[in-house]
């Protein structure tokens, strides 16, 4: 897959603009706050609908207007003709989607259709801040592969909704509560056993890529594991029986009632998920140094690419932003040799970073205005 146009109307400081980009490497190259992650935003939110800065839709709309267009062309390697996702931008209502020219009613239905890997800064998260950063590359990465899983997802998180409604009304109504919670208990287990299943597979997966990416980029003297955590309290294998799994959550969600209305939500779930990461035996989270963090961030990255290949037969657009910071050399000339073949979208400040890797096509970014630099 690759991305082979993206057309931008007033995206943060991007007013107008219509990139295309080659199958190669493409370099993003500019000085800070020009544009660079800006445009990797916009492809990234094309991919699956959501922004990894923006917590509102008016922070994406240039200043002073009023609606914002994001449209990316892109070809799957089985195909001959290019799709399209469109996705506009309103600040006084909600957004509008389409593919290929015809309106899509759920956000949901476009995602997996293009496919993009993003590793930012921010992703640092991934290793150091808390399980719901762990959860959301979890839920992100496996919605591309998997569409159950976001069926089950979203039936899950209504459920949730429901479920903690009712708790907060117990203390007004404990009678509606004790009628009606342990339907809400049962609808609520099963699709945890169901989405705790894909989630342990995924990681699975995940971890072996992960081992082999550190053994190499450190010539094996950093072993990473990675172990799936959830909220059941069960071994990890015990998470693929599904029965057993849905089983131990009403047994749990039944015997925390007086709690949970203490407590006021849902104490039991996949909600509560985590992934543990460790390093040569240490939790990564406390002891890896800031070079190892961002390596195994970006070793995650890739290891979703990698199973996005396995199961849809073609790599998704690598979008890589200020990705060789803090590596050093080693890491560095790995991720490089990594990029080759793939499509790869890169941003830097300098140029000379990447001196050891082909660059396809180089693009000078000037206040949200993109110019190819021809050599």
């Amino acid at each position: 897959m690759y991305c082979k146009k993206v057309t931008l109307e007033n995206f943060r400081n991007i007013e107008s603009c219509e990139i295309e980009f080659c199958e190669g490497t493409n370099i993003l190259i500019g000085e800070n706050a020009q544009g660079k992650t800006n445009l990797l935003e916009a492809v990234f939110y094309a991919s699956v609908g959501r922004s990894f800065r923006a917590t509102a839709t008016n922070e994406m709309i240039s200043f002073g207007k009023k609606s914002a267009c994001v449209s990316v062309d892109y070809l799957c390697d089985k195909k001959e003709k290019s799709d399209n996702v469109t996705i506009r931008l309103f600040s006084d209502k909600k957004k509008t989607v389409q593919k290929n020219h015809l309106r899509v009613e759920r956000l949901s239905d476009i995602v997996g259709s293009f496919r993009s890997v993003l590793f930012c800064p921010e992703h640092l998260s991934l290793i150091k801040d808390g399980p719901l950063e762990r959860r959301n590359y979890l839920d992100i990465a496996i919605s591309r592969i998997n569409r159950r899983y976001i069926a089950s997802l979203q039936r899950y998180g209504y459920f949730l909704k429901q479920r903690n409604a009712l708790i907060k009304s117990a203390a007004q109504d404990r009678s509606a509560f004790d009628a009606t919670v342990d339907l809400w208990s049962e609808q609520l287990a099963a699709e945890a056993a169901e989405i705790s299943f894909y989630r342990l597979e995924f990681i699975k997966r995940v971890a072996s890529i992960v081992f082999d990416c550190f053994a190499d980029m450190t010539g094996e003297k950093e072993r990473v594991d990675i172990v799936y955590r959830g909220s059941a309290s069960l071994d990890e294998d015990e998470y693929l029986n599904k029965e057993a799994v849905k089983q131990k959550y009403i047994s749990l969600l039944s015997s925390s009632h007086e709690r949970e209305i203490f407590m006021g939500s849902t104490l039991w779930g996949i909600h509560k998920d985590d992934i543990e990461i460790k390093i040569n035996g240490k939790n990564a989270r406390s002891f890896a140094s800031q070079g190892q963090q961002r390596s195994l961030a970006l070793a995650l990255k890739l290891a979703e690419g990698e199973i996005c290949k396995e199961e849809l037969g073609d790599y998704p657009v690598f979008l890589f932003d200020d990705v060789l910071s803090e590596l050093d050399e080693t890491r560095r000339d790995y991720m490089l040799l990594y990029a080759t073949g793939k499509q790869v979208i890169i941003t830097t400040c300098e140029a000379s970073a990447f001196k050891n890797l082909r660059a396809d096509k180089k693009i000078l970014v000037v206040n949200g205005s993109y110019s190819e630099i021809k050599e």
